[in-house]
């Protein structure tokens, strides 16, 4: 599980950049909190994090129950993958958003197996050994 632990800090250290880079832009393009709009640029890096944010909450829970029950070498590796499209997505969204399909399927696709290897061993499992 060490690896799992290793993905997992990593993407909250990549979300806790994304956050850091929030504040950067808020300097930069003079956007004074609570404002989360004025200035194109600055919404695309709030953005990013946002979406980020949003893609943790499956992402995280996923990526355990996969380790718990299927394998955590695999999950760490799906997991690495994850963490690499949230950056492709990152750096693609902020130079121009048409351009984030690559990274957000780099992202979105390791979460659909993560989930879909979840829901085939509990299936696999409950056929196997029927609770009675």
């Amino acid at each position: 599980m060490p690896y799992v632990a290793i993905v997992t800090v990593l993407a909250l250290l990549q979300f806790f950049w994304f956050g850091w880079q929030v504040g950067v832009a808020r300097g930069k393009y003079n956007i004074h909190a609570p404002a989360i709009s004025g200035n194109e640029m600055f919404e695309r890096v709030f953005r990013v994090h946002m979406n980020t944010l949003e893609q943790l909450i499956v992402f995280l829970p996923s990526l355990w129950i996969f380790a718990i029950y299927i394998s955590p070498i695999w999950a760490a590796a799906i997991g690495a993958v994850f963490i690499i499209g949230r950056a492709v997505y990152a750096r693609s969204y902020v130079k121009d958003p048409k351009g984030r399909s690559p990274g957000f399927a780099m992202s979105a696709i390791p979460q659909l197996l993560l989930l879909l290897g979840i829901l085939i061993w509990a299936v696999w499992t409950l056929v196997k050994a029927p609770v009675v």
